[in-house]
């Protein structure tokens, strides 16, 4: 482009910069930027011509016949937006995510209104739910059972009717509003005023219907769920340094169903990738089916603690403990777990019927129930409103202490009390998260055992030959053979939708509670 000077440029150098000399200009004005560095711009931009003269001719035709009257409404709805539903209405219609286009659209460079060309009927395999019923996140701590919108299942997708929920910690500390996983360009959490969440991760359901491309599943194959899209999810190759890996819920452009903001399973229907969908092979419950996430994520987190270089190792297999060695590489004698919530009681059954763990296990609960759960699996309980779990660990090791401790309560009040649990250089996994009420001080005497801090997350693992994830197909079929039950942790179950706010508003604090799952 030439040079212009002051700004101005002649008229040929005007009629140069123009594919065609009588083509119409604008003007565009001349940042601050430019005139700080003195640098002449051009300061006319052609209008984008994307289109031949015929067919401008003929939408100014068309835009002829429209009447003015509706141009101009249509000119005002496009400043408004879209309209709203009115508070008093018996449903409400919430938007989540980017909107779609609507019946009519807008072309911005001939002002004219358009009906968009006819779209395919549904199939059998392509069904459209514009609606669906769903417990939405509107605010914190403020739960509505509304309409959403569904979107059919593209080529690589599988539509999921939604039949078993559970309720996590992670949906609980969303809705209490302790986290947001909803971020912005820029790691900025975005308020739910402004994005509402549909929660629940955990889920199992009903294929419903098919995309075009899918081969390997059909209507009413039950499936449990991988609520993370990762690059194998979307089939982007080459795939990113985490996915390549083996750890597809750390994916470069990883987003969860349930937690990130994308649409949960606290609704009747739910679009995900096809090879997102792990098939149950047998008759087992949808309830406990849907616990195969939070098994997942126990198998990932062991699966690190086991590969791991640390002075004491968990080693799979009969014989998980060893004499001394007196060198690195001694087998765990006593494991201390703090919490028997569900997590809690997973790592029991995990380390005693996967692992093999032979050794002294111990498990800090103060509720009963749970306490007895623990121990129907093979662990010996502490109720710390009894007895101080120090001098319970003291007592039982011989003064030794724990060679590897899991922290599954997410309490502060209990993080402070690692130091004097563990053994040096001792192995610190921790699985609960939260923490909050202790200041970072009291890493202070943690730090000075030299422990080997784990703090792997979700349910990351590599992929079959399929594409489908490990660590689910894993967790499932344990479930399925009974090497770990999880239908005795589910003290509570929610009919409907209708019943998700109620499952929020406290029961998780009742004495008997341990796990809630929605069926429906």
């Amino acid at each position: 482009m030439a040079a212009a000077r002051d700004g101005r440029l002649d008229e040929n150098q005007r009629r140069g910069h123009l594919r065609n000399g009588g083509e119409p200009v604008r003007n565009a004005a001349v940042g601050p930027l430019h005139r700080q560095a003195r640098q002449g711009v051009c300061p006319r931009l052609r209008l984008a011509e994307e289109r031949q003269a015929g067919a401008y001719r003929s939408e100014r035709a068309a835009a002829a016949r429209v009447p003015a009257r509706r141009r101009k409404a249509a000119s005002h709805r496009a400043r408004l937006g879209p309209r709203r539903t009115a508070p008093h209405c018996a449903t409400q219609h919430y938007r989540l995510g980017g909107c779609t286009a609507g019946r009519w659209r807008f072309c911005r460079y001939r002002r004219f209104w358009r009906r968009k060309p006819p779209q395919p009927p549904p199939t059998s395999t392509n069904l459209h739910h514009p609606a669906v019923k769903a417990a939405v996140l509107v605010d914190v701590g403020r739960i509505e059972v509304g309409d959403v919108p569904c979107p059919s299942p593209e080529p690589r997708e599988v539509l999921v009717r939604v039949t078993a929920v559970g309720l996590c910690g992670t949906d609980l500390h969303i809705f209490a509003g302790h986290a947001n996983y909803n971020r912005d360009a820029r790691g900025r959490p975005i308020p739910l005023t402004d994005a509402p969440q549909i929660l629940g991760h955990e889920i199992a359901g009903v294929v419903e219907a098919v995309g075009a491309d899918v081969r390997d599943l059909s209507r009413g194959d039950r499936v449990v769920v991988d609520q993370g899209r990762n690059c194998v999810s979307e089939a982007r190759a080459p795939r990113c340094e985490y996915c390549a890996s083996g750890d597809s819920h750390q994916c470069e452009l990883y987003r969860e169903h349930g937690i990130t903001g994308l649409p949960g399973g606290f609704a009747e229907y739910l679009t995900i990738p096809a090879v997102n969908a792990v098939c149950i092979d047998s008759d087992l419950d949808a309830a406990a089916a849907a616990l195969s996430e939070p098994l997942g994520c126990v198998a990932h987190c062991a699966d690190v603690l086991t590969r791991t270089q640390a002075r004491y190792t968990m080693q799979s297999g009969p014989g998980g403990t060893g004499r001394d060695g007196g060198g690195r590489g001694e087998r765990v004698r006593c494991a201390v777990i703090c919490g028997a919530g569900p997590a809690g009681l997973l790592w029991v059954q995990y380390l005693r019927n996967v692992l093999g763990y032979e050794g002294v296990l111990l498990v800090s609960e103060p509720n009963a129930r749970k306490r007895a759960l623990a121990e129907r699996f093979g662990a010996e309980t502490i109720d710390p409103a009894a007895r101080d779990p120090v001098e319970v660990v003291h007592e039982r090791t011989g003064g030794r202490r724990a060679e590897l401790l899991i922290e599954a309560t997410g309490s502060g009040q209990v993080f402070a009390t690692i130091p004097a649990l563990i053994r040096k250089q001792a192995t610190v996994l921790l699985y609960g998260h939260g923490h909050a009420g202790v200041d970072l001080s009291l890493l202070n005497q943690l730090q000075f055992l030299e422990p080997t801090l784990l703090s792997p997350v979700g349910a990351s693992g590599g992929f079959e030959r399929d594409g489908r994830p490990s660590t689910y197909v894993g967790a499932l079929r344990l479930i399925e053979r009974g090497s770990v039950d999880v239908a005795s942790l589910i003290t509570h179950r929610y009919p409907s939708l209708e019943r998700v706010p109620r499952a929020f508003a406290g029961d998780h604090h009742a004495p008997d509670y341990v796990k809630g799952v929605v069926t429906l």
